[in-house]
């Protein structure tokens, strides 16, 4: 037997010997409205908060068609990035009147099309996604639904609004300054390159390139996944097949970055790592490190803000505008 019990607005009517109504009434903040009096008001207030009561939200939303919360589907948690972005979410979901559901999909489509499932059967006035899929076709069913507003990465289609980092100006002007010196080679290590992030960084690395002169060769260009894992093998290929390290190295992510490093420190390395090393977002120990590694941070609050602005424009029936917004570039290879 369970020891806990499940309070209905019945059970409130019934200890303040009111109607269900009245106490429906009273609880959902219409006791003006339908002119009931102050000490009926009271004894409904008094039962509630003596049982800690609360009313349906489910029950709320049935009648008003709107729930007041939102839908935030994030592909990993424990990726800095995507949980900043959503850690800068929440207070400002808050701060608009709406309570923030968050669910992960793990980057698997049919984890991400049951959490979107579950949020809609949860009735969310709207989602903000961020796809694990580059097929439009997934999310334009989704859209038919209810207001939709993907979040750092797009899919190839201009119906469904985005709001992302301009990673290819940020990657081209960092990997730009790192050749300018005569490097002559830059290595790309990346991951899911089929997903917009990933095109967005290579399509930035390429620009770089053609800005310095330099043809493209290969191996210069890797992919696997974001995992550590990836990082480290790709730097371990990477070393056995130059028998040195590249003068200059692009990884797409923090975790590729710490797999890279992982392989340089094992090997005891440092002394004779890559000239200039970049990466796609940004840690406090990197400055703790006793490499200059220059970092492209995403704005997450600003990422955050033009999401849900635009959202809340389509909850409100408003032309959808797709958003790009700038990243801070961090060069510590500037410093003394």
């Amino acid at each position: 037997m369970s020891d806990y019990t499940r309070l209905t607005i019945h059970d409130i009517a019934s200890m303040a010997g009111v109607s269900r109504t009245t106490a429906s009434m009273v609880l959902n903040g219409r006791a003006k409205e339908f002119r009931i009096a102050a000490a009926t008001q009271q004894r409904v207030l008094e039962a509630a908060q003596k049982t800690n009561f609360q009313p349906s939200h489910s029950a709320r939303a049935l009648r008003s068609g709107y729930s007041n919360t939102l839908g935030l589907v994030i592909p990993e948690l424990t990726n800095l990035a995507l949980a900043s972005l959503a850690q800068a979410m929440e207070p400002i979901c808050h701060q608009a009147g709406y309570q923030l559901l968050v669910v992960s999909s793990n980057d698997d489509p049919e984890q991400e099309r049951a959490g979107i499932e579950h949020l809609i059967a949860r009735q969310v006035d709207g989602l903000m996604v961020m796809p694990c899929s580059p097929d439009p076709k997934v999310y334009l069913k989704w859209r038919t639904r209810l207001p939709l507003c993907l979040a750092d990465r797009r899919v190839n289609d201009k119906s469904l609004t985005h709001v992302i980092t301009d990673a290819t100006g940020a990657v081209t002007d960092m990997v730009s300054d790192a050749l300018k010196d005569g490097a002559g080679e830059a290595y790309y290590f990346g991951g899911q390159p089929y997903l917009s992030p990933s095109i967005d960084r290579l399509k930035g690395f390429r620009a770089a390139l053609a800005s310095a002169g330099l043809e493209e060769q290969p191996g210069w260009v890797r992919a696997r996944d974001y995992r550590r894992s990836s990082g480290y093998a790709m730097m371990q290929d990477c070393y056995q097949e130059l028998g040195r390290y590249p003068r200059v190295l692009f990884t797409g992510s923090m975790t590729l970055l710490e797999g890279a490093l992982a392989f340089i420190s094992h090997n005891q390395h440092f002394s004779i790592a890559p000239q200039r090393i970049i990466t796609f977002d940004d840690h406090s120990l990197l400055d703790c490190l006793p490499l200059k590694i220059d970092s492209i941070e995403q704005d997450s609050q600003a990422l955050a803000q033009a999401t849900l602005a635009g959202l809340i424009g389509l909850i409100n029936k408003q032309t959808p505008v797709s958003q790009t917004v700038p990243a801070h570039l961090h060069w510590r290879s500037r410093k003394a």
